[in-house]
């Protein structure tokens, strides 16, 4: 849990310094974003069709995984645990 954490703070620090330099060069998410072709409607349009797509499909999914996970878990013999 504590590199999930220090992962995130890695990226959040490194998103924080890249967006402070392009403000510094006065770049905002809109010009970026015209550059690309794109609006944020039309990107909120591409998120939504991806979330519609993908949440049936990882549902699907772990209606599978989720079981064989739980039963290999039970019935496996546990690990023996390595001493600092």
């Amino acid at each position: 849990m504590l590199r999930l954490l220090a992962a995130l703070s890695k990226i959040a620090l490194a998103s924080l310094l890249t967006g402070a330099a392009l403000s510094l060069f006065n770049i905002s998410s809109g010009q970026i974003l015209q550059q690309a072709g794109l609006t944020p409607e039309i990107l909120w349009i591409y998120l939504l069709r991806l979330t519609n797509w993908a949440l049936p499909n990882i549902l699907l999914g772990s209606m599978i995984v989720l079981p064989v996970w739980l039963l290999t878990y039970v019935f496996l013999p546990p690990r023996e645990r390595e001493r600092d």
